[in-house]
């Protein structure tokens, strides 16, 4: 194994250090409703790309992570009594984070409906949905579940209340959701299908 940091290796998407940084991001950012959704037997729309890459993430995890937590763990066993081992202690929660976030793979793609977003005249699953805000402020939003998340696209979840609010309105109608800062409205002005090519 290499000593190279991540943040010294070019990240390609489909690199070993990308899949590491996107692994260990995913473990701080686990979404608890996420998995609770996948282990409730709901069915989870993903987009062949999201799909893709929760099976590349996987491999990695099953193969390459396996060995480098078994890799971490026994470097911090030789360092002598692991009662008052911290290395250890945190090798061992890294290992038990990463064996969670297998399973919680396993789940979404065990109960996964992988398609394209279609063309439809109301906000939908896998749309893109652009609206204007009472200040005039545009912005897009995908409504999907957080596996489908892409850089540089915000992601409208359809059990939040943005997303919620969203799924049904037709360019033109007017929306309101309730939010931690208060009640906003937004207008919707496109839909398309998403395009995760």
């Amino acid at each position: 194994m290499s000593n190279t940091s991540a943040a010294t290796v070019p990240l390609t998407p489909h690199s070993s250090a990308a899949l590491r940084a996107n692994h260990n991001a995913d473990l701080r950012n686990c979404r608890i409703s996420l998995c609770c959704l996948a282990m409730s037997g709901d069915t989870i729309w993903l987009t062949p790309g999201a799909h893709r890459r929760l099976l590349e993430e996987l491999a990695y995890l099953e193969g390459e992570g396996r060995l480098h937590a078994s890799e971490r763990i026994a470097e911090a066993r030789s360092h002598g009594d692991i009662r008052e081992n911290a290395d250890y202690d945190a090798a061992k929660n890294e290992q038990g984070l990463m064996e969670a976030r297998i399973r919680q793979i396993r789940q979404i793609i065990d109960h996964a409906e992988v398609k394209e977003a279609g063309v439809t005249d109301h906000a939908a699953i896998g749309s893109v949905v652009t609206v204007v805000d009472e200040d005039g402020d545009e912005t897009e939003y995908l409504i999907a579940t957080p596996e489908n998340k892409v850089p540089g696209v915000f992601l409208a979840s359809p059990s939040g209340p943005l997303g919620a609010a969203l799924l049904g309105a037709g360019v033109g109608d007017e929306v309101s959701y309730e939010a931690p800062g208060g009640v906003f409205s937004v207008t919707v002005a496109g839909i398309r299908p998403f395009d995760d090519a």
